[in-house]
């Protein structure tokens, strides 16, 4: 039974509902509605689900004065109190019960199917509520059991809080040289000297009495005739440039005094 004190809700009300009397059941086979006088109902009105607590009821009541013909009380579903039959959607078979706890089966049936699909809806979300607030308390007498966190200071022990005590942590700078941040030359970047192979715009005088001091540049004079040629296998100019004796003495300008000659 419900507890006392809590309130009735009101989960579905249909107005138009034929209460059949049904045959004993022969065997564990399932209720048809074919095996009823579905032509003749022995009762009509309509119907009311109401819930109490964790039960729900299914009342029968009069159109008019709302006197009530007979009530299921529902416990679970789908079970023994409200059953469906094997041959529509629109039958089911209750279990309904007097005050004085005698039972007794019928059968119900609705006029539109739209009906009883709401009357099918309404006890599956009343029964949902049930299952979850069971696994809420049974969650909740677990936690209470179970060993419990102390997060409470002892006695004596202190905490100490320095509060706008915090110094600013500088971020490190990258280093670099010359403090512009300037990278390093690649490594092997290295200018290449000059070709060692003396030009052969040059006239070069070789040097005697075995000291080795180099290659001079001799500047040209009126008499520049005496010319020593380089080797041709160290000369890279040595195919572009003719030797200066190969030239006329009448194509030489006189006033080439002075000047390197080409």
């Amino acid at each position: 039974m419900a507890a006392e004190g809590e309130y009735e809700s009101i989960l579905c009300v249909k107005p138009d509902i034929n209460v059949y009397r049904i045959p004993p059941r022969a065997s564990n086979r399932a209720y048809r509605a074919a095996d009823w006088k579905l032509d003749s109902p022995d009762w009509s009105g309509r119907m009311r689900i109401t819930a109490k607590g964790k039960v729900a009821y299914i009342k029968l009541e009069d159109k008019v004065s709302g006197e009530l013909f007979a009530q299921a009380p529902v416990k679970e579903y789908p079970g023994v109190a409200v059953e469906t039959v094997s041959d529509s959607c629109r039958y089911f078979v209750l279990r309904i019960q007097d005050d004085n706890g005698r039972s007794a089966f019928i059968g119900v049936g609705f006029v539109d199917r739209g009906d009883a699909f709401d009357f099918n809806v309404a006890l599956q979300d009343h029964f949902k509520w049930v299952k979850q607030e069971n696994e809420l308390s049974k969650s909740a007498q677990l936690g209470d059991s179970g060993p419990k966190l102390d997060l409470g200071f002892k006695e004596g022990q202190t905490i100490t809080l320095n509060i706008g005590q915090g110094k600013k942590r500088d971020k490190p700078r990258p280093q670099g040289t010359g403090g512009f941040g300037l990278l390093p030359p690649p490594p092997g970047g290295k200018i290449a000297p000059p070709p060692s192979s003396a030009s052969s715009n040059h006239n070069i005088v070789p040097q005697t009495g075995g000291i080795a001091t180099g290659c001079l540049l001799e500047l040209d004079t009126s008499n520049s005739n005496t010319v020593v040629q380089s080797n041709p296998s160290l000369d890279l100019w040595g195919d572009f440039s003719a030797p200066a004796s190969s030239v006329p003495p009448s194509s030489r300008p006189e006033n080439a005094a002075n000047w390197i000659q080409f």
